[in-house]
């Protein structure tokens, strides 16, 4: 039988970010098999769980089939089958009504993770229709980190895991457990197992802290103090990279006479990492070069993200590891349509005025907009009324912080869409549900606008149900009914035609190479300079009075303490999931059946919470039961929740569906970053007792 399989190479979407090269096995349009491509840019054959899980949720019987329209209250859970001629003209109608009566910013299109291009159009979407409101959880994931290098060194500097580093440093990442951003371990462990020696900055023991030379074990939403320390060091015993930092830096003198108050004995209070590990670890990346640091979006999740990610490209810089082979870099996109041409960014020259986020004066290059300031704009109308939102690739119910807020909200609008794979909570409160094409049913291109230099080639393997339509198709639809059709196509695969055409490759040749990439230039900057106002690494923001920014990285003060609350509360993605998807394929929930909380055998002993207990999880906001997991992977203080939990086997108009051990019941947006309007993620004071 094996011999009747044809073998098909694509990369991985929807199940993550869609790094791992694959192959697929197809037989009679039914796919049988998928297994790793050893020939893998990135993951040389590695797959993980969910990629090989993969195919079931093509074929799962509880897949949406057919475009619905709610016909009772809403949460119900009656609906309509519709037509997908209804279903468009029906959106069409009320988005042109609601933008008559309110203004195209009165209508919001939400992106959850990027799967593939379908993120970049639905900007097209927004644009066209003349809405500046594209709403992404881009605040706790990505946006800190890139947008802060855009103002501190003018680029996005990722990890470069394709040429030999002596040290990399892990901070607040876990990529053998969850391939962030393409970031996937393969390559990483090869070069340890080349000797390539690694710190791990992270709260909980990872499989990479067990194997580091040094893992500083923080505590949860401290990283910027951490960092600071890690720049008292090597500017106090100079061992910065003197000629970069005298050449290439703007407000070196400043940065010195300002990290002197953040000295390790001083941050070892705040961090819970003791002075001389901090001394050790930050003299060991200071004498390392070529060194990387892999920055994951944990340190996103912090009201001060900003600052975070300001010390750590600023200890990337003063090392000289910045734009060199093995160091984190500014990666060269391959020859394709550049993204402000792609999504017609010409068509509203004024967004950054009007988005809802200018209002709160987050930091400029933000261009998606936080979730906590679209449900503002919602439920109190400021800045403005937002009154209609379509969602796809995202559960907000689960996603964003405060759950009941985005309950809240969903309630108050006049139009929801929402397009997905299953019925969630979040599509269950919604007017209308499309049936979305998923991975291997349509051809689609990976990591376009991630920064990373590279994108992969998605093609179609098998057919989708007859009425499942890729998000690609959707909006391409939408397009066509909502904005001139001049800007839309016959056939949506156009769009990626559109894509590639400056490379001179037709899609069907992409796929044949498999992707495509820039060309490896490093030091662009001896050149060219850095693309800053100052043409440096402004160490020192040069635009602090213009954008009202903070110049040099702080750290504000001691997370809060509450007596009421005395445990800090974390949390980490689940390798079997991919944030609040996948938990109705079968494979997967047999590895990961529950939602589980780590505590530490101490603390759960003066709790009297044994192994396997239901325990209630509590912080001001609200309370949430899981399973308790002793382990001494977290400290004493700490507990770690699992983030994103439903049951897609239970009554989904149920309430307590999505509230009993929902992590964002627990969280807030009370108080937000300013430059990125991120809630505090991590570092949560809460408490935890058995439930009886």
């Amino acid at each position: 039988m094996e011999n009747d399989i044809k073998w098909v190479k694509t990369h991985c979407a929807r199940m993550d970010h869609g790094g791992c090269a694959l192959m697929v096995g197809v037989r009679d349009d039914t796919i049988v098999r998928v297994k790793g491509d050893p020939d893998g840019f990135l993951n040389k054959g590695y797959i993980c769980p969910k990629g090989l899980a993969s195919p079931d949720r093509l074929t799962h019987p509880d897949r949406l089939k057919h475009p619905l329209r709610r016909v009772g209250d809403r949460g119900e859970g009656r609906w309509e089958r519709i037509s997908w001629d209804e279903a468009i003209v029906a959106i069409s109608e009320n988005f042109q009504g609601i933008k008559e009566r309110y203004g195209a910013k009165g209508v919001a299109f939400c992106q959850g993770m990027p799967k593939g291009i379908e993120h970049f159009v639905l900007i097209r979407l927004a644009n066209m229709f003349g809405s500046p409101n594209v709403v992404s959880v881009q605040d706790v994931c990505h946006a800190p980190r890139e947008v802060t290098g855009l103002h501190t060194c003018g680029f996005y500097p990722v990890a470069d895991f394709h040429h030999r580093s002596r040290l990399v440093m892990v901070w607040g990442s876990n990529p053998t457990s969850t391939n962030e951003e393409g970031e996937i371990s393969s390559l990483l462990l090869e070069q340890i197992k080349n000797g390539t020696e690694l710190i791990v900055v992270d709260p909980r023991q990872t499989d990479l802290a067990k194997k580091a030379k040094i893992w500083l074990q923080l505590r949860p939403g401290t990283d910027n103090a951490l960092a600071l320390a890690f720049l008292n060091v090597i500017i106090e015993e100079q061992l910065f990279d003197k000629d970069f930092v005298e050449n290439w830096t703007h407000g070196f003198e400043e940065l010195t006479q300002h990290v002197r108050d953040y000295a390790p004995e001083k941050m070892s209070e705040i961090t819970w990492v003791e002075p001389d590990l901090i001394r050790e670890a930050a003299r060991l990346y200071a004498r390392s070069g070529p060194a990387a640091i892999q920055w994951g979006n944990a340190i996103e999740q912090h009201i001060s993200a900003f600052d975070t990610a300001r010390a750590l490209t600023s200890l990337m810089a003063i090392c000289g590891n910045l734009d060199v082979p093995g160091g984190n870099v500014q990666a060269n996109e391959p020859k394709i349509l550049p993204l402000g041409k792609f999504v017609r960014a010409d068509l509203l020259p004024t967004k950054w005025k009007e988005m809802i986020h200018t209002f709160h004066h987050t930091i400029p290059k933000l261009m998606t907009v936080p979730p906590a300031f679209l449900r503002e704009a919602i439920i109190e109308e400021t800045p403005y009324p937002v009154k209609g939102v379509y969602v796809q690739c995202s559960n907000p119910l689960l996603a964003y912080a405060d759950s009941r807020m985005t309950f809240n909200a969903i309630n108050k609008l006049d139009f929801l869409v929402v397009a997905d794979i299953f019925m969630t909570p979040t599509a269950s409160l919604a007017d209308m549900v499309l049936p979305v094409a998923t991975q291997f049913e349509f051809n689609d291109i990976g990591h376009y606008g991630l920064g990373h230099g590279y994108i992969l080639a998605r093609p179609k393997i098998v057919d989708p149900p007859e009425e499942c339509w890729s998000d690609i198709r959707i909006l391409n639809a939408l397009g066509r009914a909502m904005t001139p059709g001049e800007y839309w196509f016959d056939d949506p695969d156009d769009l990626l035609e559109a894509l590639l055409k400056p490379s001179g490759l037709s899609y069907s040749q992409f796929a044949e190479q498999g992707y495509l990439k820039g060309e490896d230039k490093f030091r662009k900057y001896e050149s060219r300079g850095f693309r800053t106002p100052t043409g440096k690494v402004e160490l020192y923001l040069s635009t602090k009075e213009k954008f009202n920014l903070r110049p040099l990285p702080e750290f504000t003060g001691p997370p809060e303490e509450d007596p009421a609350f005395p445990l800090i509360l974390t949390s980490s993605k689940n390798p079997y999931y991919m944030h609040s998807s996948y938990r109705w394929i079968e494979k997967l929930r047999k590895k990961s059946p529950e939602p589980v909380v780590e505590i530490h055998p101490e603390t759960a002993s003066k709790l009297n919470i044994n192994e396997g207990d239901q325990a209630l999880i509590a912080t001001k906001q609200g309370e949430i039961t899981q399973t308790a997991h002793l382990t001494e992977g977290v400290h004493p203080a700490v507990v770690n929740a699992s983030y994103g939990w439903w049951f897609p086997e239970e009554d989904i108009t149920s309430q307590n569906n999505w509230i009993k051990s929902n992590l964002n019941i627990l969280t807030s947006v009370d108080k937000v970053g300013k430059e990125f309007g991120t809630p505090n993620l991590k570092g949560i004071c809460c408490s935890v007792r058995r439930k009886e």
